[in-house]
């Protein structure tokens, strides 16, 4: 069942309305710049609370997205003596609600969680529709259930705690939704800079996209497939960076993939070489070029056969129908996949 999102100018009087009725104890889980950043928020009402044990504080970073920091959560857990009546709450961006609710939703066979995302990634994306992972063996999400939370609290406060990086990378899903769902709000959204985005309209709308396309598909049998668009290739090169020790943010790396991937649908001849053009020039004027090397390449393609969309050994994309509007499950061999990063490699800034 879809978790309840909502939209709150007061997280810690929203939060409360979900725990008023618990009798159990629960934990909070965050980072060291969410405990510094967003924990404040909820101060007063954690000192007022027998319901919560200190927060399980863990270090930030998809490096850090690992089963060791699994296991440190569920001791952590485990020490607190919480049972399946127990609740956690997680708070932070897209590594915090991944993991935080993979080890809710695997400790003790589950307990109940709630999402507070604080990062633009997290509010758009990663906390909606109950997919949660770690990374393993420089995979990304290679390990992971679907859980939904019981709910999930966006407050857009939270943005103003972001640096600019980390804001421009949560935009990358923004442009993803559009891109696959929405030509009106793609149009609306290449006509103006990161600095003049609402967010107060445009993470609403991403989230209905969102929202619409797991309710349907809650467990990617099919049309979900759609939201990785920019996936494929862009979490193989995340993980070849991660790997490298050289690290780039997801978004940056999704960014990357959407060129690469309407390059793919270009060559498919779904979207036009104008429409291709037109979707290159605005990514590439919000993140700019990351060169890759072409010796990298044969490792990156490597990656894309972990790919989960998989099957039978054929790495399948998710590519652009045409503007607002994608299709799934096309296969697409090596050699074209090696022409999408010559071709990114070629553009500049």
């Amino acid at each position: 069942m879809p978790s309840q999102i909502i939209y709150s100018e007061n997280p810690q009087e929203d939060l409360l309305k979900f725990l008023k009725d618990k009798s159990d104890f629960g934990v909070i889980i965050v980072d060291e710049n969410t405990k510094k950043h967003c924990l404040p928020f909820f101060e007063i009402f954690l000192t007022n609370s027998r319901k919560f044990y200190e927060p399980i504080v863990i270090k930030s970073g998809e490096e850090n997205k690992t089963l060791d920091t699994c296991q440190y959560i569920w001791s952590e857990m485990t020490k607190h003596n919480l049972d399946r009546n127990s609740f956690v709450i997680n708070l932070g961006g897209g590594v915090i609600g991944d993991m935080g609710g993979f080890c809710a939703a695997t400790y003790k066979r589950g307990v109940s969680f709630i999402q507070i995302p604080t990062t633009l990634l997290s509010q758009v994306d990663a906390s909606i529709g109950g997919k949660l992972g770690i990374d393993f063996d420089h995979y990304k999400n290679h390990i992971g259930v679907f859980k939904e939370p019981e709910a999930v609290i966006i407050c857009f406060d939270f943005l103003k705690t972001l640096d600019p990086r980390e804001l421009r990378s949560g935009f990358a899903e923004v442009i993803k939704h559009a891109l696959i769902a929405d030509v009106t709000a793609w149009n609306k959204i290449k006509g103006q800079s990161l600095s003049e985005q609402k967010w107060n309209e445009v993470i609403p709308h991403s989230v209905k996209i969102k929202s619409n396309i797991t309710t349907e598909d809650p467990t990617e049998k099919g049309l979900r497939k759609v939201l990785n668009f920019g996936h494929t290739l862009g979490h193989a090169v995340e993980s070849y960076f991660l790997e490298k020790g050289n690290r780039i943010l997801h978004g940056e790396a999704i960014a990357i993939g959407m060129i690469m991937e309407a390059f793919l649908s270009a060559e498919k001849e779904y979207i036009s070489k104008d429409e291709l053009k037109e979707i290159e020039t605005y990514i590439l004027s919000i993140y700019g070029h990351v060169a890759i090397p072409t010796s990298a390449f044969e490792e990156i393609l490597t990656h894309t056969l972990q790919d989960k969309k998989n099957e039978q050994g054929l790495v399948l994309f998710s590519l652009l129908k045409k503007i607002g509007e994608a299709n799934y499950n096309i296969p697409i061999n090596e050699i074209l996949m090696k022409k999408s990063l010559t071709y990114y490699n070629s553009l500049t800034k």
